[in-house]
């Protein structure tokens, strides 16, 4: 009885442990396309051509009807299904408003599976953007509130 008690402790700490390795290693993968609001800013008011992108779900786009000045607003879901709505070989940054960034992540995660190698997230999406003082733009075009995936 102790051996099965043993071998199943054992048996969830790796499970544990592979888990942890994994977001590690993710996390690490993540922070190397990451983009403050700083250096966005800097580009933008420099010219550099870079394509920014608003990947906000669509309630978070009915709650804060705002985009930062440029930006293209892409439904998530459009581009997860289609990622060459992202120019793969030129400087591209995706934003969105979850504080986990998750929907970001998710389409960073789609793109750098299909080999993008020059997309960014923005640090702390539209949030940090608009906390820096940078300006925003009212969104005024219609949009559908289907949110299914």
């Amino acid at each position: 009885m102790a051996l099965i008690v043993i071998c199943a402790v054992a048996v969830v700490v790796l499970i544990f442990a592979i888990v942890w390795m994994k977001r590690l290693r993710e996390r690490r993968e993540f922070t190397q396309h990451y983009i403050e609001p700083e250096v966005l800013h800097e580009w933008l008011s420099l010219g550099k051509r870079v394509h920014v992108f608003d990947v906000r779900q669509p309630l978070d786009l009915l709650a804060y009807a705002e985009i930062i000045p440029g930006a293209t607003r892409i439904p998530p879901k459009d581009v997860i299904a289609n990622p060459s709505l992202i120019p793969k070989e030129e400087d591209a940054v995706v934003y969105c408003t979850c504080n986990s960034e998750k929907t970001s992540r998710d389409i960073l995660r789609r793109a750098l599976a299909l080999e993008f190698s020059r997309i960014k997230l923005l640090r702390g999406g539209l949030a940090a953007w608009k906390a820096k003082g940078y300006s925003v733009e009212s969104y005024t075009e219609s949009f559908h509130l289907d949110t299914a995936t």
